[in-house]
């Protein structure tokens, strides 16, 4: 997802000024980047907690910022600068993660991004994007680049099946039709889903929906997927990062507040380290259930 977000800057870039400040990091993606922004492209160094600050200085005088870096780089490190810098003044900058959930694999927890969407949403006119598919990441961009309050892009690794057409840009959409249990994931993790679910009967699969943009006080259900809840009343919610701040619990939340009964509210979600070991990512997935096997036994069981 990172060389479509390069895309995507570039031609953003083309059309209105703004700067991009990297805290040493985006080689070999985001060099087109740097050629084209020229000087309005600042490596600020390993320097995270100033790159927020820098950032919200030059939004304080009307210009319009970025920063990237790691996801835990640029959300946990400088929490303090994010929250009293940007948040509590309301400045549009927007910041970028690369490497959600497990996406750093065997570099460990200090690389993993367990708990930043749920983190950063509890300030002030925070918003949250999760791209499912690279090809998400042009329309939140540019979504992005139009609003007026701080936003933050999880990027990961675009897990599209082959041959499968992913339908318009939304919030909220539906990403697979079935009769069985639906499905709500949120990031990459929905394309795994996808491949394990399509080749079932349509009458039997789950049905699946994508959820890109948080919170949900922001981007509320739409009433398909209500109606679709209701009817079927039960859900499985998927995602990877912690329970504490998650989208399930914010759908929970939702459901309680508008009195949506279920029979069934499954959440799979991140849970950490169960074996005290790291590995790749897909290794850390499967510990915690969220391999498309076991996600698959858990949607038709």
């Amino acid at each position: 997802m990172r060389h479509a977000a390069c895309s995507s800057w570039i031609n953003l870039f083309r059309r209105q000024n703004f700067v991009f400040l990297t805290g040493d990091l985006g080689f070999g993606a985001l060099e087109p980047l740097r050629d084209e922004m020229g000087q309005h492209f600042i490596n600020v160094g390993i320097a995270e907690q100033n790159m927020v600050s820098v950032a919200a200085g030059m939004a304080r005088m009307g210009m319009s910022a970025w920063i990237y870096s790691i996801a835990p780089f640029c959300y946990a490190r400088p929490f303090e600068q994010i929250r009293n810098d940007v948040c509590l003044h309301g400045l549009p900058v927007k910041i970028v993660g690369n490497g959600g959930g497990y996406g750093y694999g065997t570099m460990g927890s200090s690389h993993h991004a367990l708990e930043d969407y749920g983190t950063l949403l509890s300030l002030p006119g925070m918003r949250a994007y999760v791209p499912i598919f690279a090809a998400d990441v042009d329309p939140m961009v540019k979504k992005m680049a139009q609003e007026s309050h701080p936003a933050y892009l999880r990027l990961g690794r675009c897990e599209r099946p082959k041959e499968y057409a992913i339908p318009p840009y939304a919030p909220w959409r539906r990403l697979l039709t079935g009769g069985g249990t639906p499905a709500l994931v949120i990031g990459p993790l929905a394309g795994g889903v996808i491949e394990a679910c399509w080749i079932l009967p349509e009458g039997h699969r789950p049905e699946i929906w994508g959820l890109c943009q948080l919170p949900m006080t922001a981007y509320p259900p739409p009433q398909a997927f209500i109606d679709l809840v209701r009817l079927r009343r039960k859900l499985v919610v998927i995602e990877e990062h912690g329970v504490h701040g998650s989208a399930g619990q914010m759908l929970a939340h939702t459901f309680l507040q508008n009195n949506i009964s279920l029979d069934s509210f499954v959440h799979m979600h991140a849970v950490g380290y169960p074996s005290a070991t790291y590995g790749s990512q897909s290794f850390h997935r499967k510990e915690c259930g969220l391999d498309k096997n076991t996600l698959l036994k858990i949607l038709t069981g």
